[in-house]
């Protein structure tokens, strides 16, 4: 069974380069991910922010969110 993995992002270069870092570290076999830009879903923000993110890019594994770069609040995405 696999688990379930969402990485939120807005665009930016920082959030880019976290996607291929995030899309090459994670192993297919055990999550199945998920990309969210939110820069072009703004309809997800409150979903994200209900997961526990505060600023982007960030991931969620398994319901926990694990930030992983300041690049912007979700505020800002609004």
């Amino acid at each position: 069974m696999t688990g379930k993995a969402i990485f939120y992002h807005a665009g930016c270069p920082v959030c880019v380069e976290a996607e291929r870092n995030v899309a090459n570290a994670i192993d297919p076999a055990r999550y199945r991910v998920e990309i969210v830009h939110l820069g072009e879903a703004k309809a997800r923000i409150r979903e994200a922010e209900a997961a526990g993110v505060r600023s982007v890019p960030a991931l969620v594994l398994d319901g926990l969110p694990f930030h992983i770069n300041f690049g912007a609040d979700l505020a800002a995405l609004r």
